[in-house]
């Protein structure tokens, strides 16, 4: 059998029961590129970027993901069409399935750590069959120094077989794709699928289960990065289409991540090594620290090149709209390392609100903000899904319900206690639309959103009047530099009271309706940070 690459001495694939025909260790990034090449993974684009496809699935398989239940999760894990249960029985069923695929099979094996924080980190063994999924991990995870992998022993292990199915009559599973999580033997297994996000996610999931219960700290699903004098820290939370990525891309501040972080008693710690960005319609006038990170040893997922020659099409959305790289964070020029950052001062909850009543900026008590975390508030516009013609709200707990084992609430109170503790300011920044609803009014100018966002960290917002919105009950700023002071009031841009407050009443009502399932488990302090419907001038109308 070839071996290349560094292998570990102490710690190998028999320790699993694991056999396989060859065995590739910690390969290099060229070695990798290589080998996927010859494998026919991928080519390469002009740019030396490995170009990958992802096959039926172009993104992560939400309702084929679960957990074992079992001693270790039966009373932690909130069961839910989230975190759905599969018996230790059938887990030990795949395992053994996989165990026998694998051994006429070639392997990649990579030893990577998850978390910047040597204190909180995680030592991750992934076994791929696919090399581009190797080289995927060595780019979104942390590599251990060399004379660390002598002595590397893993306390989660994730195997990857894309070309190997499930029976879902046998194995208790819905399809023949799946993705599980096992705890108690400190284990991933994924099957089915090419899309390397079921990694990544699957790691961030094991992350938001161990870090709160185990080591107290917060683990958030949030880009943050830091100022390059004062060194303060800003963390920003947001779906989709909220403008996380755009906004936390500053040139002006260092980039801890885009993407997981960790919160200590201490410090802002990156899960990650490497950054996953969307690159549909990529320019770069509009990312260039995206665009320039494309390059060797990036890994660009379903996309197509120009007719002639290597270039990739950006705007190609044939295969989807969710085309992605992968590039590790030493290809960004102003990343910091280690990914570490103080403690943050101020946190920005991002919302694309279509309905044009939410404030492009709010200053959030604590009570609000835990209950807006939970909500995780967003909108989609028509357009952006089949059979989305008006605007529809979109709430994700803690603006990332789908990773979250434990209950939303138990994130909330971690943020508001760190919040009081640490004199934290939240604010939410609405970066949708004003004077009207999605078709009526118009998306807020960008640069009135980094301008207060800069007034935010610059801490010029501490020193202006302040007013309460009537229904959301946060603050609103009077002014702000290089604002115009109407865009601040929504209700102003609309010129139409009755109009502004049945659209405002409408997403409030749902919210609340939202909110109902969290409220058996949520304190009377974050549920009195809901938003109270006003029909004062809606029931004059009617009088």
């Amino acid at each position: 059998m070839e071996e290349f690459g560094f292998k570990s001495t102490k710690s190998d694939l028999h320790d699993l029961g694991i056999k396989v025909k060859e065995a590739h260790w910690n390969l290099t990034q060229a070695e990798l590129i290589e080998e996927a090449i010859k494998n026919r993974e991928g080519h390469l684009a002009d740019t030396g970027a490995l170009t990958v496809d992802t096959g039926k699935f172009t993104g992560r398989s939400p309702k084929d993901r679960f957990i074992v239940e079992d001693d270790t999760t039966h009373d932690t894990v909130w069961w839910s069409n989230i975190n759905k249960e599969i018996s230790a029985e059938n887990f030990e069923r795949i395992f053994n399935k996989m165990v026998g695929y694998l051994e006429e099979r070639k392997v990649y094996i990579r030893d990577m750590y998850a978390g910047a924080d040597k204190t909180h980190r995680l030592r991750v063994r992934f076994i791929n069959t696919f090399a581009w999924h190797n080289l995927f991990c060595y780019n979104m995870f942390l590599q251990p120094p060399q004379y660390k992998l002598e002595a590397f022993k893993p306390n989660f292990t994730v195997i990857c077989c894309p070309q190997f199915e499930a029976d879902p009559e046998l194995d208790g599973v819905l399809n023949e794709n799946f993705a599980i999580i096992n705890f108690t033997r400190r284990m991933i297994l994924v099957g089915g699928t090419h899309y390397s996000g079921e990694m990544k996610k699957g790691i961030f999931s094991v992350m938001n289960y161990i870090l709160p219960q185990e080591e107290g700290v917060l683990s958030m699903h949030c880009s943050a990065n830091m100022g390059v004098k004062k060194r303060d820290t800003a963390i920003f939370f947001g779906l989709s289409g909220t403008g996380k990525t755009t906004l936390s891309a500053d040139p002006n501040r260092l980039l801890i991540g885009d993407d997981e972080h960790g919160w200590t008693e201490n410090n802002i710690f990156n899960f990650e090594g490497g950054c996953y960005a969307k690159v549909i319609d990529l320019t770069e006038e509009k990312e260039p620290d995206i665009w320039n990170a494309i390059r060797y040893g990036a890994i660009v997922e379903n996309t197509r090149f120009f007719e002639i020659g290597r270039a990739i099409n950006y705007e190609d959305s044939s295969v989807t709209e969710n085309t992605r790289v992968s590039y590790p964070l030493s290809h960004i020029r102003n990343a910091i390392e280690p990914s570490i950052g103080g403690i943050p001062r101020n946190i920005f909850f991002l919302t694309c609100d279509a309905f044009g009543v939410i404030p492009p900026i709010l200053k959030l008590s604590k009570s609000q903000a835990m209950y807006h975390f939970i909500s995780g508030y967003t909108s989609k516009v028509a357009g952006t899904e089949e059979g989305v013609i008006e605007p529809e709200p979109v709430f994700s707990a803690c603006f990332g319900a789908p990773f979250l084992p434990l209950h939303p609430t138990k994130y909330a109170e971690m943020l508001g206690k760190k919040m009081e503790e640490n004199d934290v300011t939240i604010w939410m920044i609405n970066t949708g639309w004003t004077g009207g609803a999605y078709g009526k009014g118009e998306r807020i100018n960008l640069k009135y959103t980094r301008a207060m966002i800069t007034a935010a960290l610059e801490g010029v917002l501490d020193n202006v009047g302040y007013r309460k919105h009537s229904i959301f009950g946060a603050e609103m700023p009077l002014t702000c530099p290089d604002v115009p002071n109407e865009i601040l009031s929504p209700r102003e841009t609309w010129h139409d009271d009755v109009g502004f407050y049945k659209q405002a009443n409408d997403l409030a009502e749902r919210f609340n309706k939202n909110f109902r399932k969290f409220k058996e488990f949520a304190s009377k302090e974050i549920l009195a940070g809901a938003p109270k419907p006003n029909r004062k001038y809606v029931d004059a109308e009617k009088a």
